[in-house]
């Protein structure tokens, strides 16, 4: 998500990285919940009058296993970046997740009473309040499995491309129901709603509602590759330290009212345009290229 952020913010944004980039800030969450100056220092560098707060710890087992650095990635450092941007006259966009909710009733719209299952989906949901009480104002996006062009090749997308590309198969859960939600249909959908000026908790996601197993058969099946390899399997088998909400997804009926212009593509509209957008495209890798 943060690759098709600046991709499409273009040289409005400084990007911010755990490491020096070039063009870039070097930021980590954790330091600023421990600092909180380095968050007033980034956005005054970047001169900032929107900050996007696409990083936190998404590792949902290792934040089960480690809550404390779970908290200050996914709370405290966002609701100092909130605070010190809006003492210097912005605003912040916090991108959040349908962990927030156990599960058991989804697809979920904004106004269900969030009950998170595990460390993860707590964390995101304290920073989730923690971000409005720093910044009132904030737009708080909740989205969900992200998918499409990505430079370091992480999402979901291109880890099935990789297995499949060399007949290697893959596990998948077949009862967790989400919403792939194309990371280019989310920036866009994101940014236009900070154009529109709209504030508090908007779910930006894909249309359709389909467990894991049914989208990685999709996708293989875009891709050109076996989606007999993608091998279904229940959640309980896979012995996952945090539990995961299974009948999730998100409801985006409100983003349809703010933006009714908005059409999230499905899995096959997105592939064809990641198709057309030529570059790095996980079905056209051999297998020296998978690492």
């Amino acid at each position: 998500m943060g690759s098709a952020l600046l991709a499409r913010l273009g040289s409005h944004a400084v990007g911010t990285w755990r490491h020096p980039a070039p063009g870039g800030i070097a930021l980590e969450l954790g330091s600023v919940a421990r600092s909180p100056a380095l968050a007033a220092d980034a956005v005054a560098r970047a001169d900032a009058d929107v900050v996007y707060v696409a990083a936190g710890m998404t590792w949902v087992d290792g934040c089960e296993e480690d809550p404390s650095t779970a908290g200050a990635a996914n709370r405290d450092g966002p609701a100092a970046l909130a605070a010190a941007a809006r003492a210097a006259g912005g605003r912040t966009v916090f991108f959040s997740t349908e962990y927030v909710f156990d599960g058991t009733a989804g697809p979920y719209r904004e106004s269900d009473p969030p009950r998170p299952l595990s460390v993860y989906g707590r964390t995101k949901l304290e920073g989730e309040l923690a971000v409005l009480a720093s910044d009132p104002g904030a737009l708080v996006v909740r989205t969900t499995v992200v998918w499409g062009p990505e430079p370091n090749g992480r999402n979901f997308a291109h880890q099935l491309a990789r297995r499949l590309r060399v007949g290697d198969p893959m596990t998948v859960p077949d009862d967790q129901a989400s919403s792939p939600t194309y990371n280019e249909d989310l920036v866009d959908a994101t940014t236009a709603l900070v154009e529109a000026d709209v504030s508090g908790v908007v779910h930006v996601a894909g249309a359709e509602v389909m467990d894991r197993a049914a989208f990685a058969r999709r996708l293989a099946g875009a891709m050109g590759l076996d989606a007999g390899l993608v091998h279904p399997v229940p959640t309980a088998t896979l012995d996952q330290r945090a539990p995961r909400p299974l009948r999730a997804g998100l409801d985006i009926g409100r983003l349809r009212s703010l933006l009714p212009e908005h059409h999230p593509v499905s899995v096959e509209e997105g592939m064809a345009r990641w198709r057309a957008t030529g570059g790095s495209l996980p079905w056209s890798w051999g297998t020296e290229a998978v690492v």
